[in-house]
C-alpha cells in the first residue's frame, strides 16, 4: 500500500486541518512531483484511546449473544 501524497503548497495551506486529519499511514509531501518529506502521527499510548470514539458508534443488538439460539440439553 503506497502512501497518500500531497504537493508542498497544499499542504501549507491547509497544514493545521491536515495535522488534525491525518492518517495512521502518514502523508508524503512532494514539490514538483518528488518526494521531500514524510509526516507520520505520533503513536499513541493505548491508554490514550480509551472512549476516543465515545458517540461515534452505535451498538445494535446484543453484544452478549451470537444471534443464534441452540439447545445444550440435547
Amino acid at each position: 500500500m503506497s502512501m497518500k501524497q500531497l504537493a508542498a503548497a497544499k499542504f501549507k495551506a491547509q497544514c493545521l486541518s491536515i495535522l488534525d486529519h491525518l492518517d495512521p499511514g502518514g502523508l508524503v509531501i512532494t514539490k514538483h512531483g518528488k518526494p521531500v518529506a514524510r509526516l507520520l502521527p505520533v503513536e499513541r499510548a493505548s491508554g490514550d484511546l480509551i472512549g476516543v470514539l465515545q458517540g461515534r458508534i452505535r451498538v445494535k443488538g446484543d453484544l452478549q449473544s451470537t444471534g443464534m439460539k441452540w439447545n445444550a440439553g440435547g
